[in-house]
């Protein structure tokens, strides 16, 4: 009862703060330390890291949190028998924000203090972009320095692998480099007014996402790294813990939930779109026909494939990304005892998609043959080569190569002849590129990511971020590709 008590006059304590500098005012008075506050000058910048989760690092509350300018952790309240008021007599630490209000205060005199010289700090905590600003990101290059003497491209951050996260990693570096996707998330008017029902959980995602995308994006940054914490945690519990920070994933099942997630959050149905499907969605004609069991007597199967049930069936598919299968990798090493890479274009793997090539799709009960054909292209397509077979004794990774050019993808023949009459743009240009190196389960992953304002590649890995030859993604085991609609 004495807990409940306390965090509500915490949570109370800016409302009365507000109401007495109003009143203050009123009469014609303000506490002049407010804008003369001599401990400024200790606020140290270096320390500050608003990536983590916003709790207290002794209560473990979220409720009123506050964070010391000095030694950069966070206490709740700022009371007399609060964690930061404590704590700002023990250490003398007298400068702290409200990580809620963003508002600073100096303790323990309990003043606000008014300095335009700390915008700079609520930035980094809740950077903020305009129309303006968001229009030209596209258009320049500029490098920036962070505070720590670094220079950075915005958009080109890394992101911290806290332990085993660096297949979420490398999709929201992905789709942070998408700009109609990136744009929306910038300004956070474009969704704050969503309402979801009472107790769904799932639009933090969406909040976070944004928050993410906000700080990989800010020019004025402390560091040219960034912490996916908060971004991760909202996914663990999203998924229920089916990805984790501490367990690696696979990024394409990564990817196919939270695209779908984001859809669901951000309102989308499968008759309501979404940005999401606005970016990503195109559509696919299905032919399905029904094989009868190969252990049958050939009287027998002949005598099904005429049954309606075996009878060729179309149907209409959306996808938010297509799967390209890859040919078997081989068996036996060359004359020289070293296992042969094989190579394959992309337009090869890219024929499933040509409406006549058949194959073969096997469950439990029975065996069905399904060719595919395109009826739209999305704005964005998105690539996923199936590396990775599993069966019930272990994961095999196929190492082939995938030779595909950078730009100017034509798809045009991959589509319906109506789609060919409507689709006036058919033609791709790479934006990004997922790679996975090593192992099925033990493996890691790194990114190729266009910049758009220099045309420059670079490849990103955890917080390592080099530049990179257009040349040498083709010889990577790519996994996850994201080409973009030439206009």
């Amino acid at each position: 009862m004495i807990a409940g008590v306390k965090r509500e006059r915490d949570v109370d304590e800016d409302e009365e703060e507000e109401v007495r500098v109003k009143i203050g005012r009123s009469h014609g008075f303000e506490d002049k330390r407010s804008r003369h506050c001599p401990y400024l000058d200790t606020i140290n910048r270096s320390v500050l890291d608003f990536d983590f989760e916003k709790l207290c690092s002794i209560s473990l509350s979220h409720i009123n949190v506050y964070a010391c300018l000095i030694c950069g952790k966070y206490f709740q309240g700022r009371g007399q028998k609060s964690h930061a008021y404590i704590h700002s007599v023990q250490f003398t630490h007298h400068v702290f924000l409200n990580l809620h209000t963003l508002k600073f205060y100096c303790l323990p005199d309990n003043y606000k203090i008014i300095d335009s010289s700390l915008e700079d700090i609520t930035y980094v905590l809740k950077p903020t972009f305009t129309k303006q600003h968001i229009a030209g990101l596209d258009k320049h290059g500029k490098l920036y320095r962070a505070y720590d003497g670094t220079t950075y491209l915005p958009g080109i951050v890394g992101l911290n692998n806290i332990k085993a996260n660096d297949y979420a990693n490398v999709v929201l570096q992905a789709l942070s480099n998408v700009p109609p996707l990136r744009n929306y998330f910038l300004e956070e008017d474009n969704y704050c007014r969503i309402r979801r029902p009472p107790g769904d959980i799932m639009f933090l995602l969406v909040q976070r996402f944004g928050e993410l995308m906000r700080k990989l994006w800010n020019p004025r940054n402390f560091k040219a790294h960034v912490s996916p914490h908060e971004m991760l945690q909202a996914v663990v519990l999203c998924s229920k813990k089916t990805f984790q920070i501490t367990k690696q994933g696979d990024a394409v099942d990564f990817l196919s939930w939270f695209l779908n997630a984001l859809h669901g959050a951000l309102g989308g149905t499968k008759k309501k779109t979404s940005i999401i499907t606005k970016v990503f969605q195109g559509s696919m004609r299905i032919f399905s026909k029904k094989l009868p069991h190969p252990d049958l007597p050939a009287e027998e199967k002949e005598a099904l494939l005429l049954k309606d049930e075996y009878q060729e069936k179309m149907s209409e598919s959306t996808f938010l990304y297509l799967t390209l299968d890859l040919p078997t990798a081989p068996l036996y090493k060359d004359e020289k005892e070293q296992l042969i890479i094989p190579q394959v274009p992309l337009f090869n793997i890219l024929a499933k998609f040509n409406g006549n090539n058949e194959k073969e799709y096997k469950t439990y009960k029975e065996n069905f043959l399904k060719r595919f054909q395109l009826t739209k292209l999305p704005p964005y397509l998105v690539f996923c080569i199936k590396r990775f077979t599993k069966n019930n004794f272990f994961v095999e990774k196929n190492p082939t190569i995938v030779n595909f050019p950078i730009t100017n993808v034509d798809l045009r023949e991959y589509l319906t002849e109506e789609a060919q009459a409507t689709e006036k743009i058919t033609t791709y240009d790479l934006v990004a590129n997922i790679v996975h190196d090593g192992k099925p389960t033990e493996g890691s992953y790194r990114i190729h990511v266009l910049h758009h304002g220099t045309g420059k590649w670079y490849e990103l890995q955890d917080l390592q971020v080099i530049d990179i030859l257009p040349q040498m993604i083709t010889l990577s085991e790519a996994y996850i590709q994201k080409p973009d609609l030439v206009c």
